[in-house]
């Protein structure tokens, strides 16, 4: 990590003044045509452009190591704000971000409103217009980017929309299988809690992490590719909430809510504001709780086959090359036991996870 201290030596003021629009903003339709000019003009752009890229630092997102390079210090800050807490777990070759900065074509103010993304073979490409995009070979591990000046002081808004997704796609098929799951442990047991959106991940997590849980991550996590264990990994050093959970956790009340894209705003929280939560970046996954709030009063704990989850694990690939390797990986998972957790109370969940964890059942 010796290159990102320079960093953490100073407190880095990276809240920007311009304005992101709010998340409701209808996303525009996809266009084949801006998609391909915007391919275009990263790679001429590096060919020719005169512009010197003389900023570089190593980030360990998840724990692999990740290579961004740009010709502006807010990249390497707004990274810093994403992936500082970060220390390298695994050796692979770094993955390579490269990020340029440039004058703002226009005078109209604030970001762009929306983005496009399409998968051409193994090329990602995520457009708000041909100034503000990144493409990213999501075989090879390398993305290319340019962005507004605009949009690089906007740090939320640049490392949602670039710094995190460009790397979290080449993660999320090079490096590991994306899991749509918080992650905890209790006891000796690493435990998943899958849902679709609004299922109660997060707040079973938090809710359980306070009563003495080992916090691992709230929403997404990360199977490595190629062990021969049921190792997981997530970002332990947030918790994100959406706004009702503050009827749940007072605590959180006070916090500013988040634009966040789709319209899904939410709280975001740094761990280390509370410093009696237990984390943990890994854990070895020994059950795997789907979480039911539809079932009115039922409050009960169901055995499931890894048949009938299979299809919800398997949904996120991008690469149909790397197929193999990704089923290989969540077969692996599926050995973990798998069950429904159906329920209303939260301190009833929270009782029955602990009793699956200390008994197996």
């Amino acid at each position: 990590m010796t290159a990102n201290e320079p960093m953490r030596d100073k407190r880095l003021s990276l809240v920007s003044s311009k304005f992101w629009p709010r998340d409701s903003t209808p996303l525009r339709s996809a266009d084949s045509g801006a998609l391909s000019a915007c391919v275009d003009i990263a790679f001429n752009r590096v060919k020719e452009s005169p512009t010197v890229f003389s900023h570089e630092a190593t980030f360990f997102p998840l724990g692999f190591p990740l290579r961004i390079i740009s010709n502006s210090s807010s990249v390497l800050e707004a990274a810093e704000e994403s992936w500082g807490q970060f220390e390298q777990v695994f050796t692979h070759i770094p993955l390579e971000l490269h990020i340029g900065v440039k004058e703002d074509v226009d005078e109209e103010e604030g970001v762009p409103l929306a983005h496009i993304h399409s998968v051409n073979g193994h090329l990602l490409v995520n457009a708000a217009d041909v100034d503000n995009f990144f493409v990213a070979d999501l075989l090879k591990g390398r993305a290319i980017g340019w962005v507004t000046e605009t949009t690089s002081v906007s740090t939320m808004y640049l490392r949602y929309h670039f710094i995190e997704a460009a790397t979290l796609s080449m993660l999320a098929t090079l490096r590991a299988v994306p899991l749509h799951a918080a992650c905890i442990r209790t006891g000796e047991s690493g435990v998943l809690l899958c849902g679709e959106s609004g299922a109660g991940k997060s707040s079973l997590a938090y809710a359980g992490s306070r009563a003495g849980w080992t916090f691992i991550c709230d929403d997404a996590c990360y199977l490595p590719l190629e062990r021969a264990d049921r190792l997981v990994i997530g970002n332990c050093h947030q918790v994100r909430f959406r706004p009702s959970a503050a009827e749940l956790f007072p605590e959180i009340r006070d916090y500013p809510i988040t634009p966040r894209a789709a319209g899904k705003p939410s709280i975001e929280v740094h761990t280390s504001e509370w410093p009696t939560l237990s984390i943990s970046g890994n854990t070895v996954v020994n059950h795997i709780v789907f979480l039911n709030r539809n079932l009115g009063d039922r409050q009960e704990l169901v055995r499931l086959p890894s048949s009938e989850v299979w299809p919800w694990f398997s949904q996120h690939l991008l690469v149909p090359e790397l197929r193999p390797i990704h089923d290989a990986a969540l077969t692996r998972l599926l050995t973990a036991e798998i069950y429904e957790l159906r329920y209303q109370d939260l301190g009833w969940a929270i009782e029955r996870i602990d009793q699956l964890a200390a008994r197996g059942q």
